[in-house]
């Protein structure tokens, strides 16, 4: 009874580590590792241990004997990525061993304290790697009231499998050494100076959290916004609660087709009584309950085999939902089937060929892929009417009529107040982490870097584990070399400094407080009711009672 991964996985590499036949792959140590979309377990050697569904932090393993009608096609997707043997096991030698944990060799009885600003996965997995040590402190800084950055707002509602990676998180911010400073903006509230007064190293795992923006007349039009500004709408996101997401229309266009663009298209597309049972916000439940869409069109630049969108997303929406191909995409489908000689590319070529007709009348809301659609203008004079594209490669123009035009071409990262930035890769310019000063190509001591930050919006949640790691690394490494400069204060004048720049802000247990009171709201029918306002959070956060004062002097004494 081999065990197969049903979904678009983490890729941190847990399952790959615990696996004791090595038979799942690409592992970490391998060249594919980084860009694969997912990972797939050789059903020949698999011996059945189940070792790797417990390592899995977001529970998408499972024995094929037990897989929901929907997950079936992952089965031979799994045993396809492995070549033909003729009844022959495979090696079963182990891996390379696990990349050790940087040893931290203390200059004196101070611990070394790292300032990570930013509480998303990159974050959470470099302090991970720095609590592997004692003696070591790790304080993370987050500008909202709630921690795991996109992992809680970016990931679609009814994936709670993926969001179950937040229980690692928890685990990790419940060890010694340890501490949260949330709703606290750096750059704002404290700087980055500042912050290095108090740490040996800072480290910035902030993410891309703006969108590449579509140059055509008409973008900006009410009717008009970006893909990641509706999914942080659709998942409670502060920033963008009061985001308008006009459904009175029967046709949606979304401009770009990767999985952001199919994470979308479903949630507008999905029974609202489906999604009362997860975690998505009230507002956008309620919007969702009054929606006129009948069509989300996902529309793309080039052909079919340029699809940007995972094959486990594409099998995922096709078993959940109603998606179909005009005729002339259809024949796109079979054209590159006719002539694509990559496996992964034609798996998802043939799952394409497969879809409904776009003909066929709309008998509930569907989503219709539509490609070589290049946009020229969003129609409209006080609001989004239509869209225009040209057949990408003609001189044809198509016309799609729609009061809501949202785009979704990728991610791109802001400058940090205090560092370099590269402005046309949109990341802070950096060595393996290091940060670099552009004037010289030296590293800026005690300034680090991970995640989409670091090294641009790719990867999925778990890529940014191992990418974490080699700047952990490498800060380690000069910590030990005496390159990073002791703080000039105590470590327990952090929290004071703090407290006076900004008052509310909050710690564990006032985010425990607000968790508590999310999953109370969910009433047992749902996983948690979002606050969707800081103002809530903070007031849930003010129900935690004070510790006695004993422990207060106690945590000052340890940091």
């Amino acid at each position: 009874m081999p065990h197969v991964i049903t979904q678009s996985c983490c890729s941190d590499g847990s399952c790959v580590y615990a696996c004791p036949v090595n038979c799942i792959h690409p592992s970490p140590d391998e060249p594919g590792f980084a860009t694969a979309e997912m990972l797939y377990i050789d059903p020949v050697a698999c011996v059945d241990c189940g070792a790797c569904v417990s390592a899995c932090p977001v529970g998408a393993i499972a024995p094929d004997t037990r897989l929901e009608p929907a997950q079936l096609p992952f089965i031979e997707l799994n045993a396809a990525f492995y070549p033909k043997r003729e009844g022959k096991l495979p090696p079963t030698s182990k891996l390379a061993p696990v990349l050790e944990a940087p040893v931290v060799r203390r200059r004196s009885k101070a611990p070394l304290t790292v300032a990570i600003v930013g509480s998303g996965p990159a974050a959470m997995y470099a302090a991970d790697e720095l609590l592997t040590q004692k003696g070591v402190r790790v304080n993370v800084f987050e500008k909202l009231p709630t921690p795991y950055g996109l992992a809680r707002a970016g990931v679609a509602p009814d994936h709670q499998h993926t969001k179950r990676v937040t229980t690692l998180f928890d685990k990790i911010a419940a060890r010694r050494g340890f501490s949260f400073y949330l709703n606290v903006e750096v750059g704002s509230d404290v700087t980055h100076d500042e912050l290095l007064e108090h740490h040996h190293a800072v480290l910035y795992a902030v993410g891309s959290p703006t969108d590449r923006r579509l140059d055509v007349d008409g973008i900006g039009l009410p009717g008009t916004a970006t893909a990641t500004e509706v999914v942080a709408w659709y998942n409670g996101h502060p920033d963008f609660a009061g985001l308008t997401v006009d459904l009175n229309t029967e046709q949606v266009v979304i401009i770009g087709n990767g999985n952001v663009a199919l994470d979308v298209a479903r949630i507008l597309t999905m029974d609202p009584d489906v999604l009362s049972r997860t975690d998505i916000a009230d507002h956008a439940l309620q919007a969702l309950r009054s929606s006129r869409v009948r069509e989300v069109v996902i529309a793309a630049r080039r052909g079919p085999a340029a699809s940007a969108f995972t094959l486990p997303e594409l099998i995922g929406l096709t078993s959940t939902g109603d998606v179909v191909l005009d005729a002339a995409d259809h024949e796109r489908v079979l054209a590159d089937l006719s002539t694509e000689t990559d496996p992964l590319t034609r798996n998802k070529l043939e799952v394409l060929s497969g879809l409904g007709d776009a003909s066929a009348p709309i008998t509930r809301p569907r989503i219709r892929f539509a490609y070589q659609l290049t946009p020229r203008r969003v129609l409209g004079t006080d609001s989004a009417q239509g869209i225009q594209f040209e057949v990408t490669g003609t001189d044809d123009v198509a016309q799609i009529s729609t009061g809501l035009v949202l785009t979704s071409i990728g991610y791109r990262g802001v400058p940090i107040r205090g560092l370099p930035f590269d402005e046309s890769a949109a990341v802070v310019p950096n060595d393996g982490g290091r940060v670099l000063d552009p004037a010289t190509g030296a590293p800026l001591p005690g300034s680090y870097v991970a995640g989409w930050i670091k090294r641009g919006p790719t990867g999925f949640i778990g890529t940014n584990k191992s990418c974490a790691t080699e700047t952990v690394h490498n800060l380690v490494a000069d910590y030990n070399d005496g390159l990073l400069s002791e703080p000039a204060h105590t470590g327990s004048a952090l929290d004071r400094f703090v407290r006076g720049r900004q008052p509310a802000v909050i710690d564990a247990a006032g985010w425990k407080a607000i968790d508590a009171a999310e999953t109370a709201r969910g009433g047992g029918v749902r996983p948690r009711a979002k606050f969707s306002s800081v103002a809530e959070m903070l007031e849930a956060a003010a129900d935690v009672p004070a510790p006695p004062v004993h422990r207060r002097l106690l945590a000052g004494l340890r940091r």
